[in-house]
């Protein structure tokens, strides 16, 4: 009688397991739910669906018709930008945010249910990341870099610090590489209340606007410590691959190889930088960063300066068209 979950009510048979759909459940209270499962008849929403496009673009234009306009519009007026199709963002926003469930599956008349005993799980809430993973013998499910002592029935992962937890039970511990999240195993199902909080402040709504690793048409940047006036990256540059031609106003830095073969220009200078092997950017001075080699490639870029904003950054020539 899971509480995180919507309800489908079978009606009448329509043959070969199929039932017709009778009507929708939002997500109960537990008595509602434990008295839906002794009548039976009741079935967990799993939102998988199956339909062909033609059928469920009939559906919208009925059901929904906004909601088809905008994404046929959006469809209409994409744009390739390299490996990406990049649907018409006017377009996009002007259709109602609205899920599949309540624009089409609650009010069409043809639709059917097919009840299944596999497991599943929409792994919605920390407590069922907890229920379907591996636990020991105190019933603790540990990921990443953490020690536990005195601790049961707890899920504790981490990407980044060594986690200590000691005396503690059914909670939950999640450090990411911006944020760590502590809360009581049963009650992680509200974990989108307090993400609600976080982007209703102005201080803390980059942590749910933007990850630490950013991706790029090169590769990406992973965000690894932010301090007042200076700030370290890890850069990874896919192979063959190249940034923009740039320089910056506000800022200076200081790139360490890592891993793989670097092509740095600097100026009028262009040198190889290997691994364990460093060179300095001055402020103003125009740059690239390249990777002529076959493996990706890996630096640590330490940015020092008044102002280290991404928008820093005047491209002089990018072979991705960005300005």
């Amino acid at each position: 009688p899971a509480t995180g979950y919507g309800y489908i009510e079978a009606g009448e048979s329509l043959g070969g397991g199929a039932h017709a759909v009778r009507r929708f459940v939002e997500k109960p209270p537990l008595e509602e739910a434990q008295r839906m499962l002794a009548d039976g008849g009741f079935y967990w929403n799993s939102g998988i669906f199956m339909f062909t496009a033609g059928k469920l673009m009939e559906e919208m234009e009925a059901h929904a018709p906004e909601v088809a306009e905008a994404a046929r519009e959006a469809v209409a007026n994409a744009v390739t930008d390299l490996d990406f199709i990049r649907l018409d963002a006017a377009a996009f926003i002007r259709s109602p945010d609205i899920s599949i469930d309540y624009a089409v599956m609650e009010k069409t008349s043809n639709a059917a249910v097919v009840p299944s005993s596999f497991t599943w799980s929409d792994l919605g809430s920390w407590d069922a990341v907890w229920k379907l993973g591996t636990r020991d013998e105190a019933g603790n499910m540990v990921s990443g870099n953490a020690t536990l002592m005195d601790t049961r029935d707890s899920l504790v992962m981490s990407r980044t610090s060594h986690l200590a937890v000691q005396g503690l039970e059914n909670v939950v511990v999640i450090a990411s590489e911006d944020a760590v999240y502590v809360g009581r195993l049963e009650e992680s199902q509200n974990v989108g209340r307090m993400v609600k909080k976080l982007a209703a402040d102005k201080a803390t709504s980059p942590l749910t606007e933007t990850h630490p690793t950013s991706y790029r048409p090169w590769g990406g940047y992973t965000s690894i410590l932010n301090g007042d006036r200076f700030q370290v990256k890890r850069l990874f540059v896919s192979p063959g691959k190249k940034l923009s031609l740039q320089k910056h106003h506000h800022r200076s830095e200081h790139w360490i190889c890592v891993k793989g073969t670097a092509e740095v220009t600097i100026g009028d200078e262009v040198k190889t930088v290997r691994e364990n092997e460093s060179v300095y950017i001055p402020q103003g001075e125009v740059h690239r960063l390249a990777n002529p080699g076959k493996i990706l490639l890996e630096m640590i870029e330490v940015q020092t300066g008044s102002y280290l904003g991404e928008d820093d950054i005047i491209r002089i020539v990018d072979e991705f068209g960005r300005g």
